[in-house]
Formats: structure tokens, C-alpha cells, sequence
């Protein structure tokens, strides 16, 4: 068999808070501009179907493969991160075990604040990007769709994210934690991506706090936003070093590979409190040289929100019942997909025995009746290929080997047995 028919697997390649601290998330976090060259080669390689994403906790491939390593290679080639730090923190399930993984990612199971919805947007946001990019097919498609679909409905039918949902609002809890008058303070919020913008609206929806100032290096993306939004005034990054000198509150949601703030940026007789959102981390740590610096990163900022954890895991239980569910609709639509082609070669190989096997007895008996020959053999092949339609959808059955079987016995032309494919 050449390599190009290799059978190929479905993989889910990456790291997360879960093994990789705030470092080495950074080494290996992708940029947009990168993520697109990533999914182009993907392209160019022939790789059937693959998702990137990268977010503050996770960095994952998600698609078909021959073996993993070329996910992974792909990963290390566009982000800043190297193969041996990848096997010390990294994460890698196929097939099955990838399909679960998603289904665990877009409920919120998977997130490092559990419940925390945040992520579907960011997935819906890399499905989107991978279609426009031409790298999905059939499989993820209706993947996707499935776990969306449980998403919505988790999120609607249980209490899972009762309490802090997201890292935006843990940053502001945090605040209102630290501050007794919060709603005098100076903030500065310094980028407007997701993050930067839910970060936004949950001060101004859980705090008095008017007194805002957002930095965006794109002044207009920033002014369009606070149209909508009152409370915020808007500055482009020529305004961001005063503003910081004033600030009490600086909130870095900046999306750099390098840091953006460090100790030149900010006025050293004046305490500040900076909460650092980005991933890699976008302020320089050097800024601790100065006293009356607090600086609060993401993985700190999840401490806060243990208290809800409790309430949070008695929802589980709902959560795996949904889960059951639309997992198994979508491993019916797989073993669907495997089994009808089979069967149709069946029938066609039953076919051509029935066709003999006429011919041959019209030449042995005289006067046969070629119309109930056929309608009583059309009869039986509709029974057999029922009853092997029963068999492969029973939950014991291993459909592969069945098929596998099947082809063998009935001497049909070999099928790809692809198990996910």
C-alpha cells in the first residue's frame, strides 16, 4: 500500500493550563497571522480537515492525521515553542478520545475555571477560520455543530456557570475584592480584543466605575466600541503612556508576542495595581522593581474563583447527560457513514450472485419462472443486508472488523476502514 493511502486518525495535539504554566503557554501560543500559515501548509500537505486554536490557556491542532507528530510539527514550526518542551506538557487523544475532548472544551469541563463559556466563543471563532480557509470537511463540520449544539444547551439547561464565568470577570471581581471604592479609581485598559472587551463591559455592568480609558493601537476599532458602550473614553497608543502615569488600575489584554509594558512605562512614586490578560504575557515582570506594584497574571486570577467550584461540579452530572447524548447522535453519524457504503457493496455483490445463479438454473429447468426467481431472491437480499444493518449498529459490534469480514466473506473489493474518516 503506497503512503498516500496510509489510513489516517483524528487527533487533538496541544497543551493547556492544565500541564503548562503562563511560560510555556507563551513559547507555544500561535498568532492569527501564524494560525493562517498554519492551516495553508496544512492545505498544501493534503491534510483532510484541521482546526488551530490559541488562547490564553490552551494551545490545541485539532484534525486528521497519519500521526500526530505532524500536528505537532506544525505546531512547533509557528508558534515559539520546541518539541521536547511539547512532550513534557503536552496533550495528544485520537479519534474517540479527541472527539470527547471537544465535546469537553465547548461545554466548559475543559476550562481552567470550570463552566467558564468563554472558550466557545474561541472555538467558534477557529471553526470559522479554518471553513474560511478551506480546512474542514464532513467530519468536523457536523463534529462541530454537535458540540456546539450541547454547548448551547448546557448552558441553558443547567447551572454550570452560575457565579464567575470568565478570566474578564475574575479580573474585575478581583478588583472589587481589592478595592474598597472601586467606582473612584483610575482604569486603564490597554488592548480590545475579546478579552479587552468583556473586561469592558463587566466593569461597566458590575461597578459604578466611569472613569475607564481604553488604548487600542487601532483608535477607531476602539471608538467604535465605546459607541455603544458609555463610561469609556478612548486614546490611541500616543495618549497610553500619560494615561498610565495617572492610572491606579492598568488591565494589559494586549495580543504581542513580546511584553508591552514594563518598568519604563509606568510613574514610580504612584502605586498601581496591573492585571496582566494577555498570553504570553504582556508585561514585563521587571515592573515588581518598583514598590506599590501589584501584578495579578491569569493563572492568579483563577484562585479567586474556587468558591464557585463547589456549587459549580454538582452540575456535572447534568452536563455528562447532555454530553451522552449528542455524542451519540454524532458516533451514530459516523458508524452511518461507515456501514452504508459497506452495505451497498453487499447488496451489490448479492446482486451479481443472484444474476449467476438465475442464469444458471434457467439453463436447468425449463420453463422457469424468471419474475418469482427475482422477486423471491430480491426478498432475501433485503433480509440478509437488514440483518447485517442490525448487527453493525448494535453497541457491541466492532464495525471496522465486521465490515472487514463482510468484504472478506462476500469477496467485495476492499474498503477504506478508516475508523474516523
Amino acid at each position: 500500500m503506497s503512503s498516500e493511502k496510509l489510513p489516517t486518525k483524528f487527533y487533538n495535539v496541544g497543551l493547556s493550563y492544565k500541564k503548562a504554566d503562563v511560560k510555556m503557554r507563551g513559547a507555544f501560543s500561535i498568532s492569527k497571522e501564524n494560525q493562517l500559515l498554519l492551516l495553508q501548509e496544512a492545505k498544501d500537505k493534503g491534510i483532510n480537515g484541521i482546526i488551530v486554536m490559541s488562547t490564553c490557556n490552551r494551545t490545541e491542532i485539532t484534525g486528521f492525521a497519519k500521526h500526530p507528530f505532524e500536528l505537532i510539527s506544525l505546531m512547533v514550526k509557528y508558534s515559539n515553542g520546541n518539541v521536547e518542551d511539547f512532550i513534557t506538557v503536552s496533550s495528544v487523544t485520537k479519534n474517540n478520545e479527541a472527539v470527547r475532548h471537544l465535546f469537553n472544551i465547548g461545554t466548559g469541563l475543559e476550562s481552567q475555571i470550570l463552566g467558564d463559556y468563554e472558550i466557545v466563543g474561541q472555538l467558534k471563532q477557529a471553526y470559522q477560520q479554518a471553513k474560511d480557509q478551506g480546512t474542514t470537511n464532513a467530519y468536523i463540520e457536523r463534529l462541530m455543530n454537535s458540540v456546539l449544539q450541547a454547548s448551547k444547551e448546557v448552558k441553558n439547561k443547567t447551572n454550570l456557570s452560575t457565579g464567575t464565568t470568565s478570566v474578564s470577570y475574575a479580573a474585575v471581581q478581583y478588583l472589587m475584592n481589592h478595592f474598597s471604592e472601586l467606582n473612584n479609581q483610575k482604569i486603564v485598559v490597554y488592548g480590545l480584543g475579546e478579552i479587552g472587551k468583556n473586561t469592558c463591559k463587566n466593569i461597566l455592568e458590575y461597578t459604578s466605575n466611569r472613569t475607564i480609558h481604553l488604548v487600542n493601537r487601532t483608535k477607531a476599532k476602539a471608538e467604535e466600541f465605546v459607541k455603544n458602550h458609555e463610561g469609556i473614553t478612548v486614546g490611541d497608543e500616543a495618549s497610553l503612556s500619560a494615561a498610565i502615569q495617572d492610572a491606579d488600575i492598568l488591565i494589559v489584554a494586549t495580543g504581542a508576542s513580546v511584553p508591552t509594558i514594563d518598568k519604563s512605562s509606568l510613574n514610580q512614586q504612584k502605586p498601581i495595581v496591573i492585571i496582566d490578560l494577555a498570553m504570553p504575557e504582556n508585561v514585563d515582570r521587571n515592573v515588581l522593581d518598583f514598590e506599590g506594584v501589584t501584578l495579578v497574571n491569569v493563572d492568579e486570577l483563577s484562585e479567586i474563583t474556587k468558591r464557585t467550584l463547589d456549587a459549580r461540579k454538582k452540575e456535572i452530572p447534568a452536563v455528562e447527560k447532555i454530553l451522552k447524548k449528542y455524542k451519540g447522535e454524532f458516533d451514530e453519524w459516523i458508524n452511518h457513514r461507515k456501514f452504508v457504503p459497506a452495505i451497498s457493496a453487499l447488496k451489490e455483490s448479492l446482486k451479481v450472485i443472484q444474476k449467476e445463479e438465475i442464469d444458471f438454473q434457467r439453463k436447468k429447468i425449463k420453463d422457469l419462472n424468471i419474475e418469482h426467481a427475482e422477486a423471491v431472491t430480491n426478498r432475501m437480499i433485503q433480509k440478509i443486508t437488514t440483518q447485517f444493518v442490525k448487527h453493525l449498529k448494535h453497541d457491541d459490534t466492532t464495525v471496522n472488523q465486521s465490515i472487514d469480514v463482510i468484504s472478506k466473506v462476500f469477496n467485495m473489493k476492499e474498503l477504506c476502514l478508516n475508523e474516523d474518516a
